[in-house]
């Protein structure tokens, strides 16, 4: 104990002859909630964590020519014009620990279920350089979620970063749980990353993984709706960060990020009160490059470890054309897209076949699976495409032929229905088309 006392003293003693005991102040000039402009920083650093007021701490997210523009993370008192304002010459960070599998924790390390703060908390970066492009390797091994409809027609990989898009309450997230829950011995560490969700939203998911036993390899990083702007902002850098410590030791992540609509939402919601010049919609002009450089962690490592980005998007009246959906779409490796209607039919998980993409496909599959997903598929889709032009028609005015196929088709649509959490195997997904071929040869 005497030992640790000593070296601390020592390092004390060596900053005050470094004159690093020493701290650039300001004051605050101007407050906008959580935005706040401080002058008199004249050697702060962008991204510098800083203190505002008695209780107050945040980051300079704006250098101007007189003054820093600072985003709260954390208030407990008010902060009012002239508080003092203190940069710590330090990079603004995360926390995270090792023991955060199976909580619900927040980006500075804070189990939000116990209220304190977890052991062994280490510092992790909120930026970080891209992964070279010579350390990635092709994506060429599945990440089964279980769901039929995805693993045999529309597969993802490990590595890959699969879009899952559509309208509210369509069965976003319950896709998302279902893939976590079949990563049970796969050796497959998952981070449910929730955006501006409510504390009992995100209890709710907590307690339906934990019944599962899925909270065993899963840690839920959590950024609620009342938390600071900067924060929604911020947790989902974080989790990729927690991401690239797994892949620096050869382990295989999946990411979920619910939701990247909400996470556009606050990024112009910050950038309307920093004063930035407005773009599309309102959002700021560099929002591709925002979710761009979150999303382009994904990838397959060459030491065999991976991260798979699973994002969510929420749309509105299933358009899947509006500004931020066709940015994510256009970074992602593929969609899978919800349909209103057919959930509303009681089609579940709620696929719009017809829309959805996976650009990986077969590279992704096992040979099995690849021989029967691209047949299915094409039945399918013929199925659906015949269906919108003879739904209304009498069946007896149909051909041998076209009767047969409408049977078909229907009997594969309901091949693909599943209730949540009853995950499928590959084998059980290969026997039911195996009967369905056999049933339909007699």
């Amino acid at each position: 104990m005497n030992e640790t006392i000593s070296g601390i003293l020592e390092r004390k003693v060596e900053d005050i002859k470094a004159g690093r005991n020493t701290y650039a102040t300001g004051q605050v000039r101007l407050v906008r909630e959580y935005i706040v402009e401080a002058t008199g920083l004249e050697n702060v650093a962008y991204f510098e964590r800083v203190q505002v007021g008695r209780s107050g701490e945040g980051y300079v997210d704006a250098i101007r020519r007189d003054s820093v523009l600072i985003a709260l993370t954390h208030v407990e008192d008010k902060i009012k014009v002239g508080d003092r304002v203190v940069a710590t010459g330090q990079e603004f960070h995360g926390y995270y620990s090792e023991g955060s599998l199976g909580h619900v924790v927040d980006m500075f390390g804070t189990d939000c279920l116990a209220g304190k703060k977890l052991d062994g908390l280490r510092e992790v970066a909120v930026e970080n350089p891209p992964i070279p492009i010579m350390d990635r390797r092709s994506v060429n091994r599945p990440l089964l979620t279980g769901i039929t409809g995805i693993d045999l027609i529309y597969p993802i990989g490990r590595g890959q970063r699969q879009l899952i898009i559509g309208d509210a309450k369509t069965g976003k997230t319950q896709i998302a749980l279902d893939t976590i829950t079949n990563q049970a011995g796969q050796d497959e560490i998952c981070i449910y990353v929730a955006i501006g969700k409510t504390k009992k939203e995100v209890k709710d998911i907590y307690n339906q993984l934990l019944r599962r036993g899925a909270m065993e390899y899963t840690m839920i990083l959590a950024a609620f709706n009342d938390d600071c702007a900067p924060v929604l902002r911020a947790t989902p850098y974080v989790a990729l960060s927690i991401a690239r410590l797994y892949l620096a030791q050869g382990r295989d992540t999946l990411v979920v990020i619910d939701d990247l609509k909400r996470h556009a939402d606050v990024c112009r919601e910050i950038a309307l009160l920093m004063g930035k010049t407005p773009g599309r919609d309102a959002y700021p002009p560099d929002i591709f490059y925002t979710h761009s450089r979150m999303l382009e962690t994904g990838c397959q490592h060459m030491n065999g470890g991976s991260i798979t980005i699973l994002p969510i998007c929420e749309t509105k009246g299933g358009d899947i054309t509006d500004f931020i959906s066709t940015n994510i779409i256009s970074i992602t490796d593929g969609q899978i897209v919800l349909s209103a209607k057919n959930f509303e039919k009681g089609q579940k998980p709620a696929i719009n076949y017809g829309l959805s993409v996976s650009r990986l496909g077969g590279a992704v599959q096992e040979a099995a699976m690849k021989k029967a997903g691209p047949p299915i598929r094409r039945e399918l889709l013929s199925y659906l495409e015949q269906r919108e032009v003879f739904e209304l028609a009498n069946a007896d005015e149909m051909g041998e032929a076209m009767r047969k196929r409408m049977r078909r088709g229907a009997l594969i649509l309901e091949m693909l229905k599943q209730h949540k959490f009853a995950v499928r195997t590959s084998q059980t997904m290969l026997d039911m088309v195996a009967r369905l071929n056999e049933d339909e040869g007699e």
